[in-house]
């Protein structure tokens, strides 16, 4: 077969993050032969590539076999149902849509094209999370009874939000810590966990910056076997916390620090407590350090099994449909927090959908851009 032909939508900092190493060569069996821009003079270093003054008119152009979208988030949607119903494979940079309603419409135009659709969820192939995943798969984590992840690490400068009109604004992002910096996160959590079945947010929007949007956030998830879970992010405090502590019956696992660490019962926690004759007594523990590298090619390793995928139909290593799940706790922390109660899933995406129009159409936020010195946000990539 021939090399699979992908176009790029959008040239920002993902986008010219996702153009330097596909025109690099770092995936095989493709190439990058369009990108989409409104800026020119971004794209002159990407020589071999046809240049579109729109991403619709790189869609249309039948120059292309499959789309990397990296664009804002709002257009995720529009975007893709437009590749898939000209017959592209797609690949949608996080999240896939800003609420459940659009990806459920990006999901159904999916599923009629019979194209592969792929999200860009990297951190699903960082070695510690996989070896977690493979904790919990194989049972030796025993069944999960907690799960915190303290993640306040994302420290940004007003600068950072003043860098772009449709950045922190409900209009233009359709949320803020949530939908920007934590859908790693959020995703990981239902790649390891599943879908919790409640959700209690406690969002402060505009605690540390001058945007309309949550930049401090606290979530409360049960999940359906009655294990509980906090999620806890900022963009405002420093020095910040990378924890991630995951208690099973079999014992407990933390990551922090770039070190993982189990801790393992010797016997299960409720079977030792039914079985023991004293009241104080504990089960034997086994510390032990689990070895972990870093993973630098993460985005090319998930684009790599796109082009695969498309070729030979291997396996996704990250589904696009399951980008959804991401996008609902965030929803859902939001919609919970706006109106004080707890949410079930599967969250009413239409009651979502209407509630942030009425905060889009109620928006008074006056947004100041100004420019900003480059800066290499990579160093974000491995939390």
């Amino acid at each position: 077969m021939n090399p699979v032909r992908i176009g790029l939508l959008g040239l920002g900092n993902m986008g010219r993050f996702h153009a330097d190493y596909l025109s690099q060569k770092k995936v095989e069996r493709c190439e990058l032969t369009a990108i989409a821009t409104s800026d020119a003079a971004k794209a002159a270093k990407y020589s071999g590539a046809r240049l579109f003054n729109s991403p619709e008119a790189l869609i249309d152009s039948g120059s292309v076999d499959a789309v990397v979208i990296a664009t804002p988030h709002y257009s995720h949607t529009s975007l893709g149902i437009r590749a898939f119903g000209r017959g592209l494979h797609v690949m949608v940079e996080k999240p896939i849509s800003v609420h459940v309603a659009d990806c459920e419409r990006l999901i159904a135009a999916h599923r009629k094209s019979n194209r592969i659709f792929g999200a860009m969820f990297q951190l699903r192939t960082e070695p510690r999370y996989q070896k977690l995943k493979k904790l919990i798969v194989t049972g030796d984590l025993g069944e999960i009874v907690r799960v915190n992840w303290i993640i306040t690490d994302w420290f940004r400068t007003e600068a950072y939000y003043s860098s772009g009109g449709w950045r922190a604004t409900w209009k233009g992002e359709g949320g803020g810590a949530l939908l920007n910096q934590c859908p790693h996160q959020l995703d990981l959590l239902h790649w390891l966990f599943g879908r919790p079945a409640r959700v209690r947010g406690f969002c402060q929007f505009g605690r540390y910056h001058n945007i309309e949007v949550e930049d401090n956030v606290t979530v409360y998830l049960e999940y359906p076997n009655r294990a509980t879970g906090l999620f806890v992010s900022s963009t405002g405090e420093s020095p910040g916390t990378n924890r991630f502590e995951i208690a099973g019956e079999r014992g407990k696992v933390v990551i922090e620090n770039g070190r993982m660490t189990f801790t393992r019962n010797e016997a299960p926690m409720s079977e030792f407590s039914r079985e023991a004759k004293t009241g104080f007594a504990r089960p034997d523990l086994w510390n032990i350090e689990i070895p972990t590298e870093n993973a630098p090619t993460q985005h090319a390793t998930v684009m790599q099994n796109f082009v695969d995928a498309i070729i030979e139909n291997k396996p996704l290593i990250a589904p696009g449909e399951e980008g959804l799940y991401s996008v609902e706790v965030a929803n859902a922390a939001l919609y919970s927090s706006w109106t004080g109660q707890v949410v079930e899933l599967p969250l009413d995406s239409a009651a979502y959908e209407r509630k942030l129009n009425e905060k889009i159409a109620d928006s008074q936020f006056e947004k100041k851009v100004v420019p900003v010195s480059a800066e290499d946000f990579t160093k974000s990539f491995t939390r």
